[in-house]
């Protein structure tokens, strides 16, 4: 997946400015690859974007929901409590640029801030994108054991009786959901999965 290409094509469809277009970009591939970084990076975009091709047609506002999964993750620091609200704001200033109508600024913003607590949404297609950005707990072993080896690693300035809490507060709330995917389709895919693979991760903390 080409996910310059796919950039691109989505900010091409409300500027014309190219220019700016190419410096979007180069500012989203350059925070998505900041040292550090050993999950919440491009892989984990081109991820999303695979799963949510799948559901394409469902989803209301596929331009919206692209710019959110973008700039959802923007801004990422592991020891911060306000990255979503940060990535929420970094997004609403680009969209600006773009003149992108206020409603769609409004949206992706909510999408954004929707990721930090995991909620089911009235908005259909926020809970697509909570979904996709989920959907790597519901994936097979070997996915979620490298998964939890990165996490660890991003998280890696505080010892383990720190850490271990911390995630273990994490994965209880996303077993304490009535469901912790939203859609019928992410419900149906990974739900059961992501279930015995948290249950796994617990058992190990």
């Amino acid at each position: 997946m080409d996910l310059k290409e796919n950039f691109i094509q989505l900010c091409g469809s409300f500027s014309e400015e190219q220019q700016l277009i190419k410096v979007l970009w180069q500012e989203i591939d350059k925070k998505y690859s900041e040292k550090g970084r050993y999950y919440h990076n491009i892989r984990h975009l081109e991820n999303m974007f695979l799963e949510l091709e799948t559901v394409k047609d469902c989803i209301s506002n596929f331009p919206a929901l692209c710019f959110s999964v973008f700039y959802h993750d923007v801004i990422y620091d592991a020891s911060s409590k306000r990255n979503e609200e940060k990535s929420a704001e970094f997004a609403a200033i680009r969209l600006h640029k773009l003149n992108i109508n206020t409603a769609i600024i409004d949206s992706v913003t909510a999408q954004i801030n929707a990721t930090k607590a995991h909620l089911l949404s009235d908005d259909h297609d926020t809970n697509y994108l909570l979904d996709a950005d989920l959907s790597i707990l519901g994936k097979d072993s070997e996915t979620y054991i490298n998964y939890i080896k990165n996490i660890r690693k991003e998280y890696s300035m505080y010892p383990d009786f720190l850490y271990r809490p911390g995630r273990k507060k994490v994965l209880q709330h996303f077993l304490d959901l009535k469901h912790i995917f939203k859609t019928d389709y992410f419900k149906d895919q990974y739900e059961i999965p992501a279930r015995e693979n948290i249950k796994f991760e617990l058992g190990n903390l």
